[in-house]
């Protein structure tokens, strides 16, 4: 199981676990995709986000391989956000399993994620031509 250095084990002052520190003897625990449901608690909430953003930053939009990254936590993401790298030999199963971060979706999903960027790009564009033209 490949671990991935540098990325948060858990969303900080939580509980919220993000990676696994070894891998199980009984093999990968299934992904899933899990429905979330407008009620789930803010904390919950703030998980997904959490987790979302640090696999942004870590991966950006390019696959990777899902190693020693929570199952639970890929759960809540997968088929939306997070979807197979390699939808024909995706195996849920198996942590040498390819995933990408599908940036359309994680923008729809959890805009406040890129409310930074989007006014980045809004102050770059003026300074193009804006009023000093």
């Amino acid at each position: 199981m490949l671990k991935h250095r540098g990325f948060p084990s858990r969303l900080p002052g939580t509980d919220h676990q993000f990676t696994i520190r070894r891998a199980s003897k009984a093999g990968a625990t299934r992904l899933v995709a899990r429905k979330r449901h407008a009620d789930r608690r803010p904390g919950d909430r703030a998980a997904d986000e959490g987790f979302l953003a640090a696999l942004i930053e870590h991966f950006g939009e390019d696959a990777f391989p899902r190693g020693n990254l929570d199952a639970g936590r890929l759960s809540w993401l997968l088929g939306r956000e997070v979807v197979p790298a390699e939808p024909d030999a995706f195996d849920p199963e198996d942590y040498d399993a390819r995933l990408r971060v599908d940036m359309a979706a994680a923008r729809r999903g959890f805009p406040a994620l890129f409310a930074d960027a989007d006014d980045a790009g809004e102050d770059d564009d003026a300074g193009e031509g804006g009023e000093w033209a």
